[in-house]
């Protein structure tokens, strides 16, 4: 088995998780680093045994690497656009991080230039790896639950609240992220919804910025926020289900609480990335009685993301893998979300990047 040679461009705290996962593969290795900061190179460099000709700092010269096979971008968001970019243009597979890019119009930039230059191209959309998640998704195709009827989506982290007095950082610079907890942690509700049940057709939200200033990491001088840290949304999917979401970073309490609940007309499942190996499962006995389960996930949904990422590049296409389409499509989700909060409306996703898509469909 040939080895896959990977390229990892940005070395921050996410870098080391998806590093740690690469360890653990059977011919895959992290053979070139990239970052502006060149002692994190020269750290990331020295622990991996990487030579000073596979160390960069501009993401450019790692992806024309003819020795990378691979690459592995986990960077802020305003420079995802460039560097999958770069990707398509130099025929070099990805792994990027989520959201697929800071705004609406790079997607759409991205999905055209696919199209002339395709390339592989897998978005970090890691609750796809939740196994309950994966085992809840094949029980909902099957029928386990009979029809959906609705389902609700909440993702929650504390770490913005005011008892933390957390300094301005990337992740709260408008610049650098498009939108806030929206793009962080709503792109992940979004992806779930499309994984689990199907696409959102029409959007009403509403986005909240409720810390508006923080204190500047250097001076100490309070800066003006302006981006949001709760947003709601109602949603119709596919099907015509309705789906309720919320997300926040000032949930007091809550680490990393992503949670679904999905209703069906015979049964319902309950699931959670804080306790991902188990599922609940309610449905009725041969009786017309509720019976409650805790399921244990079995070994068939455990999979680890960069596994799906290094088999990808060797040619195994998994059909629950998400893709630079997905990644486009939960953009325009997002755009939604949006367009619906700033304009007071309800908001028709198909609408957005219509002619686009189109083209895309008579191309394929």
């Amino acid at each position: 088995m040939k080895e896959i040679r990977l390229g990892l461009i940005g070395l921050g705290g996410m870098a080391a998780v998806h590093a740690e996962q690469i360890e653990q593969i059977t011919g895959a290795a992290i053979t070139a680093v990239c970052d502006r900061d060149s002692v994190k190179v020269s750290e990331w460099a020295g622990k991996l045994g990487i030579d000073e000709s596979s160390r960069y700092a501009e993401p450019e010269n790692l992806i024309k690497d003819p020795n990378v096979d691979a690459v592995l971008s986990i960077t802020p968001n305003n420079v995802h656009y460039e560097i999958i970019r770069l990707c398509l243009l130099h025929g070099k597979p990805i792994m990027t991080e989520k959201p697929f890019t800071r705004t609406f119009e790079e997607a759409e930039a991205l999905l055209e230039l696919s199209s002339k230059h395709p390339s592989t191209c897998m978005v970090g959309f890691s609750y796809r790896y939740t196994p309950s998640f994966r085992m809840a998704r094949e029980m909902i195709k099957d029928g386990r639950i009979g029809t959906v009827c609705h389902v609700f989506f909440q993702y929650l982290q504390q770490w913005g609240g005011p008892l933390f007095k957390t300094p301005m950082n990337w992740r709260m610079d408008k610049s650098v992220t498009g939108t806030g907890t929206l793009g962080d942690l709503g792109s992940h509700m979004l992806d779930a919804a499309r994984f689990l049940i199907g696409e959102p057709v029409e959007i009403s939200s509403m986005m909240s910025s409720l810390i508006t200033q923080r204190a500047d990491p250097v001076t100490g001088n309070p800066v003006v926020v302006d981006i949001d840290d709760f947003a709601a949304f109602v949603a119709v999917l596919d099907q015509g289900i309705p789906a309720v979401f919320q997300t926040s970073r000032n949930a007091f309490g809550s680490q990393n609480q992503f949670e679904i609940s999905v209703y069906g007309d015979t049964g319902s499942l309950r699931m959670g990335w804080e306790y991902g190996n188990t599922l609940h499962y309610v449905h009725q006995n041969a009786e017309g009685n509720p019976v409650h389960e805790e399921l244990s996930v079995p070994e068939q949904y455990h999979l680890k993301q960069m596994q799906d990422f290094v088999d990808l590049v060797r040619g195994t296409v998994r059909e629950e893998t998400a893709t630079l389409r997905d990644g486009y499509l939960n953009q325009r989700a997002l755009e939604a979300v949006a367009q619906a909060d700033m304009e007071k409306r309800t908001v028709a996703v198909a609408e957005i990047g219509k002619k686009l898509l189109e083209t895309q469909e008579v191309n394929k």
